[in-house]
């Protein structure tokens, strides 16, 4: 067996002292550069990418940032939300929500990191959107939002009823004309979007302006309505803020969301 420390393996596996040959054109790069290099070029590759993962460790930092991994069964990888993000994001990120994400890579060269800088989340699937029903639901369930006790009775001759929902529907024609028929009442409508982005902001707003007004003004009962469609079109009345609203009203509420079948938290 050769002596490691002879001069004839140390010569062919380097000198104690770094050699700088004439026209050598690999000369050393600094841990800094690399890191730098390699942050230009997974910054370069991957400026734009769609990852689908399970999410892991999610956490909101005081600054407004959400901290997040995404998983498979065979690798993780790490992600960043920034607050203006995170403030638009459609619904409430929660560990275990099987998601896409769209942004791009970076790495932080301090570590010799890589992580998804996220700006847009979506729930991959139906599957992800009953998932996060569910969670949702058991959460409220929890701090007591669903029992019984806090059901009010109605009113058995209200004289005046709001109406929250679209102004332009054919709910709204609907109500009205079956009141006009059984039992003509003083109507108020407030008008919200009942679909898509701002739509549960909306509800949950008409449903504490009517609180809010004076006694002798505010109606007598409230009926929160829209037309039947898919889980995703009826996913403003499953959101939390309409569901506090409706939960915390001084005024008793009737959901007509959705056809018979259609249930809505």
């Amino acid at each position: 067996m050769p002596d490691p420390f002879s001069d004839d393996v140390s010569s062919r596996s380097g000198g104690l002292l770094a050699q700088m040959p004439p026209g050598d054109n690999a000369p050393p790069l600094s841990v800094s550069e690399i890191s730098g290099q390699l942050k230009r070029m997974v910054e370069d590759r991957f400026s734009h990418v769609r990852i689908r993962g399970e999410i892991s460790g999610f956490k909101r930092a005081a600054s407004g940032h959400c901290y997040l991994a995404l998983k498979d069964d065979k690798a993780v990888i790490d992600g960043i939300i920034w607050k203006g993000t995170a403030q638009r994001l459609p619904f409430r990120p929660e560990d275990g929500l099987d998601v896409i994400a769209t942004g791009k890579l970076t790495t932080f060269p301090g570590r010799s990191k890589y992580q998804i800088t996220i700006e847009s989340l979506e729930l991959a699937g139906e599957g992800a959107l009953m998932q996060l029903l569910e969670k949702l639901k058991a959460r409220l369930a929890a701090e007591g939002l669903f029992d019984q006790q806090r059901k009010r009775a109605l009113p058995f001759l209200p004289r005046t009823i709001g109406v929250v929902t679209s102004p332009t529907g054919s709910v709204i024609r609907d109500i009205l004309h079956r009141l006009a028929d059984r039992f003509p009442s003083h109507v108020l409508l407030w008008p919200v979007l009942v679909q898509g982005e701002g739509a549960a902001g909306q509800v949950a707003a008409a449903v504490r302006g009517f609180g809010a007004m004076p006694e002798g003004e505010r109606p007598d009962l409230l009926i929160v309505a829209r037309g039947g469609g898919s889980i995703e079109d009826l996913w403003a009345f499953n959101e939390e803020p309409v569901v506090r609203a409706i939960a915390e009203s001084v005024i008793p509420v009737i959901s007509a969301v959705g056809h018979e079948t259609d249930t809505t938290l």
